[in-house]
């Protein structure tokens, strides 16, 4: 079996239990969207979402909107992508100035991830700060790197790109009707240059599953991510209640939805960013494509003033998106830097 590469090895208290002894039979809220054409319906799916958001953080979609044959072709571009040669993929590699592309050495924590990725922006063209230093005004493009092969694969990921997106748009207005906001209260912050992108994530078997993980724990910094995975499953959910790691079983043709720090700041902490990770298996790899709700580059990230009242004061400061972008987009390669930059630097005091 050979030895693995310590860059990958968990702390003792971060690996997974593969076979634990008490499986546990909780499980995601499955929300089927067919049912919002009657308002009473909407108002249940509604609320069901916000009471999702509030216990989990995750919540699955059925009946979502996305034609079934879109996310097939997506899942088999992504494969064809990721079976080429590694000197094919890396004519697309990703570096320190275009963060877009593929990459197979991501870390969370400071420890390496059992995959490899390919990551493109929903807006091909996007403007984000030149740097995170908060009084550089530089903005720069940012510009996908498409590969020749396969050769649909540009015209797949574009048109797979907007209808997730009009997905996420209606997941945000849902969203937003269980804060008692109107439902278009978040548009606008992604309307102009939003920042949002798609991976590919491929998981390889891996020898060690008791001592690596495909992604380690992690909250997610954007508003809502969109996830599409394959029937292998890997994806844990961190339980609010207990802090037991809940796994999602796959459900066919389900989109798995979480909120992001940006979601938690704006209901000042009434919905949660919640920590999941990927674990790896011995036998069979794993696809999952994640799609992450970024706003734009200039939008400044705050408690919504209508939820703000005496007795709840705002537990944020705001902070501009685009430097947060630029300091995280960087962080591959700036690892031990940047690792610890997170929204609870935002936190105001009690």
């Amino acid at each position: 079996m050979g030895e693995i590469d310590p860059a990958f090895i968990q702390a003792t208290d971060q690996r997974p239990k593969l076979n634990p002894t008490n499986p546990v039979a909780d499980e995601i809220p499955i929300i089927d969207l067919s049912v919002l054409s009657s308002p009473d319906e909407t108002r249940k799916v509604v609320s069901e979402i916000g009471h999702a958001c509030k216990s989990w953080g995750f919540f699955q979609v059925i009946n979502h909107g996305v034609p079934l044959e879109l996310a097939r072709k997506i899942e088999e571009v992504a494969k064809t992508f990721f079976e080429l040669p590694a000197e094919e993929k890396k004519k697309v590699k990703r570096d320190m100035v275009n963060a877009l592309g593929y990459h197979d050495g991501e870390n969370t924590k400071n420890v390496r991830d059992w995959k490899e990725v390919f990551d493109f922006l929903v807006e091909d063209e996007t403007l984000v700060p030149a740097s995170p230093e908060p009084d550089d005004k530089e903005l720069r493009k940012l510009t996908n790197q498409w590969p020749q092969y396969p050769p649909e694969f540009r015209e797949v990921c574009q048109e797979y790109a907007r209808a997730v997106e009009k997905l996420a748009y209606k997941l945000l207005g849902l969203i937003a009707l269980g804060l008692d906001q109107p439902e278009n209260r978040f548009n606008d912050y992604f309307r102009d240059q939003q920042t949002s992108m798609i991976r590919f994530n491929h998981y390889p078997p891996c020898p060690f599953p008791h001592l690596a993980l495909g992604v380690g724990r992690h909250k997610d910094a954007g508003a809502l991510t969109v996830l599409a995975q394959d029937d292998v499953g890997g994806l844990e959910v961190k339980r609010k209640s207990d802090g037991e790691w809940i796994p999602v079983t796959p459900t066919p043709n389900a989109y798995i939805i979480n909120v992001g720090d940006i979601v938690q700041v704006w209901s000042n902490d009434k919905y949660e960013s919640v920590e999941h990770r990927v674990v790896v298996n011995s036998e069979k790899e794993r696809f999952s494509v994640p799609f992450f709700f970024f706003p734009a580059h200039h939008v400044m990230v705050k408690p919504l003033e209508e939820l703000l009242s005496d007795e709840n004061p705002a537990k944020y400061r705001e902070y501009n998106w685009g430097k947060f972008y630029a300091t995280r987009n960087r962080s591959d390669f700036k690892k031990q830097e940047v690792e610890n930059i997170q929204i609870h630097h935002f936190r105001l005091p009690e």
